[in-house]
């Protein structure tokens, strides 16, 4: 088990990120830090001082992890991309509708360099997050004016067309005169290109060159000017670390092996600054036939052998240098054939000495501390798995139903709980706005994994009104009779079966199951006063009397049950809403005589709601208005009117 103590000692006193967990392994707070040692042992201290939330989140710390930061600004950055990946419970107060900013070189005809918050795929390269958004707004204005790039979002001219204020003051080349060479614009915006991928001395120099200059003729504020764009410069660069005293272009790759995978780590050097790290997962087969001596993994130069020509023969850039530990025995071979791919050489290098070496050297370092936090999750993981099957197969026991699992009829060598066994878990809701649109949902869970590939939804069609029973009744019919028609898509069938509600659902769910001819277990969750899952009721096999599971002994087990809860309550509310949205912008318009689909969609297209048509339909000039829309004339906007306008008012 972790063992919480245990692993402060170990911290490290640096910058960095760090990720709290519950039993179950969920992230529930993700926080950066100057000293990682010294704020992590501070969750862990007297909570005499502790805020109430603070407080009620540590309570529920049974482990952590971290990860190191070369700065305080790289923490900082890396903190909000985790929490807008994992969404943590008790960092959701501190979340608004913002995120750090992004520089983007959009894919125009004519590009431009912009700030952005919002990353597409629509072709555009993008660098970044950064931090500083003022330092954003200051290179962005810097790049515009260094490369006289253009500024202005439009895109085609029509003749006549008069040059703004930004041509006349000689800060845009004029694209709109038609008189820019786009050869000579390209090799500028791969100028300010190469300023943001890191490679940023030669415009630094020549603001230096400028600022002095400026200074000596004594214009004060123009000296200041070019000041404030250096700042700018260098907080943009705050984000990467430097790792080398000289300009050079290089990849640092370095086996590891961890308890379970084998895996690649790549550290990518640009312009002597350390600007990424990236594992990839390798087949273990790929290095097993070379001596362990052949370096920190075995078979580590098949392994390299294999990944750099692999990885590499899909990269439009490839760098010139590639350091590693241990030299490939085909390593000719191999420089030949990345040469070829890049158009450029490509050497493989195994620095011994000097500050390649030293490189090497960390990000051997670096590597070992990610294999070490690796099995440590790894164990951690296989702990909870263990523990939750010890619960769900008391449970099971308790119920007269052990061994007799559906989904996993034989049990398997190393499979999560008692006895060896995996378990497949099913949960069930329904969701509807008073009785109308209803739907239900199912989510599947393999041990504490959500197998979402496994989740299904449902239309209700056989039941009118508010009937939650008749509604599951027909879920759970469709979902078994499936099976019997042969639909891959239901042929796992599940090991236990988790109803959300008391008796009535219990007995329900086992009178459709039995119909089936299956034997699956059905368990009910007892909600108390609070609406808090306080027991699980189950049906006994021998006397067909209910008995209740408390679960406040079982923590781990109340844990899996709320998270299974949670989600498929939102994924039954997430296709309600759906059905429910797609019913009110388009049933409406479908009742309207001579309104057929390609006129729906045009209208919604045009006007956006169906509230908007009808604000339209009713006022002085609608029909004129509805009239101009897409596949639309007089005669069908006078359909519409006369519907809407015969409705009684809303």
């Amino acid at each position: 088990m972790f063992d919480i103590q245990e692993q402060i000692k170990k911290l490290p006193d640096c910058p960095g990120v760090y990720l709290h967990k519950d039993k179950l392994g969920n992230i529930i707070y993700v926080g950066k830090a100057v000293s990682l040692k010294n704020r992590i042992r501070q969750y862990f201290q007297s909570s005499r001082n502790m805020d109430p939330k603070v407080r009620s989140m540590v309570s529920q710390i049974a482990e952590f992890e971290y990860i190191r930061a070369g700065s305080e600004m790289e923490a900082l950055i890396l903190e909000c991309n985790l929490i807008k990946k994992h969404r943590p419970r008790y960092n959701i107060l501190l979340r608004d509708d913002k995120t750090y900013p992004y520089i983007k070189i959009t894919n125009e005809p004519w590009p431009r360099v912009v700030k952005t918050r919002r990353v597409r795929k629509d072709g555009g390269r993008y660098f970044g997050p950064y931090s500083d958004a003022g330092a954003v707004n200051r290179i962005v204005e810097l790049l515009n004016s260094s490369f006289s790039l253009k500024r202005c979002s439009a895109q085609t001219f029509s003749s006549g067309f008069r040059p703004c204020l930004n041509y006349h003051i000689h800060q845009c080349p004029g694209i709109c005169t038609g008189q820019v060479d786009p050869d000579e614009y390209a090799k500028a915006m791969e100028g300010a290109a190469e300023f943001l991928n890191g490679r940023s001395r030669k415009l630094q120099t020549a603001l230096k060159e400028k600022m002095k200059a400026a200074a000596e003729a004594m214009n004060y504020e123009e000296a200041a000017a070019y000041r404030d764009d250096l700042q700018a410069a260098d907080a943009l660069a705050q984000t990467q670390r430097v790792v080398m005293h000289h300009s050079e272009e290089a990849d640092i790759v370095i086996p590891m092996r961890t308890e379970e995978d084998v895996y690649v780590a790549v550290f990518t050097v640009r312009e002597g600054r350390l600007v990424g790290r990236e594992s990839y997962e390798m087949d273990t087969a790929a290095a097993v036939d070379v001596d362990a001596a052949d370096g920190p993994v075995a078979g580590a130069g098949a392994l390299l052998s294999a990944f750099l020509n692999q990885h590499y023969s899909r990269l439009p850039d490839v760098p010139r240098e590639i350091l590693l530990p241990v030299r490939p025995a085909d390593g000719a071979l191999v420089e030949e054939f990345l040469s070829a791919h890049a158009g450029h050489s490509v050497s493989l290098r195994c620095p011994r000495r000097g500050e390649k070496r030293a490189l090497v050297e960390m990000a051997g370092r670096d590597v070992a501390e990610m294999v070490r936090t690796i099995d440590d999750r790894a164990k951690a993981a296989r702990d909870r798995r263990e523990n939750l099957g010890r619960e769900i197969c008391q449970v099971l026991e308790a119920m007269g139903a052990e061994g007799s699992f559906a989904g996993s009829r034989e049990p398997q060598a190393g499979r999560a709980g008692c006895g060896g066994w995996q378990f497949r878990a099913e949960a069930y809701d329904i969701s509807n706005t008073n009785g109308v649109d209803t739907v239900g949902a199912m989510v599947a869970f393999d041990g504490l994994k959500a197998d979402k590939q496994g989740y299904r939804k449902f239309r209700v069609r056989s039941v009118a009104g508010q009937d939650d029973y008749g509604a599951m009744r027909e879920v759970l019919s469709r979902r078994f009779t499936r099976v019997f028609e042969g639909d891959d898509a239901f042929a796992v069938l599940p090991d236990i079966i988790f109803m959300d509600g008391g008796k009535g659902h219990v007995s329900m769910a086992l009178e459709v199951i039995e119909a089936t001819g299956f034997d699956i277990p059905v368990v009910g969750m007892v909600k108390d006063d609070r609406h808090r899952t306080r027991a699980l009721i189950y049906r006994k096999k021998d006397s067909g009397e209910y008995e209740e599971i408390p679960l406040t002994d079982k923590p781990l087990l109340y844990s899996y049950i709320g998270r299974m809860q949670e989600e498929v309550h939102r994924f039954a509310i997430s296709y309600h809403r759906k059905v429910r949205g797609k019913r009110v912008q388009s049933s409406v318009l479908d009742e309207i005589p001579g309104i057929g689909p390609a006129r729906r969609s045009a209208l919604l297209e045009e006007f956006r709601s169906v509230e908007r048509i009808r604000q339209i339909a009713r006022s002085e000039d609608g029909r004129k208005i509805l009239a101009k829309a897409l596949h639309m004339n007089a005669r069908a906007a006078e359909s519409v009117v006369n519907y809407f306008q015969g409705e009684n008012p809303v």
